[in-house]
């Protein structure tokens, strides 16, 4: 991967999940979207100063999200952050760069 190019997609594991539960709370708050499930599906990342999340989530009725997610780097000792979102997907939508 190039840095700053976003990776191919992989799938979601443990360790993803506990990146979107952790900022579940704000997206749920930023979209006043109610979730029946919160599953993260895939995901893809970009190397920036720290590292980008790209996740696709499921959220139940067969609805998706895509999740932008900053991890900063561990210096700065700042939390996980919700950048952006977009609702409306489906389970065969690319991750892309928004």
């Amino acid at each position: 991967m190039m840095a700053g190019g976003l990776s191919e997609a992989r799938p979601a594991t443990e360790e993803i999940q506990k990146k979107v539960d952790q900022v579940k709370s704000q997206f749920q708050k930023k979209s006043n979207v109610e979730c029946t499930e919160f599953k993260a599906e895939s995901y893809k990342t970009q190397v920036v100063a720290g590292t980008i999340y790209y996740v696709k989530v499921h959220i139940g009725n067969n609805k998706y999200i895509h999740m932008k997610i900053v991890e900063p780097l561990p210096h700065t000792n700042n939390p996980l952050e919700l950048l952006d979102y977009q609702c409306d997907k489906t389970k065969d939508d690319e991750l892309v760069y928004f």
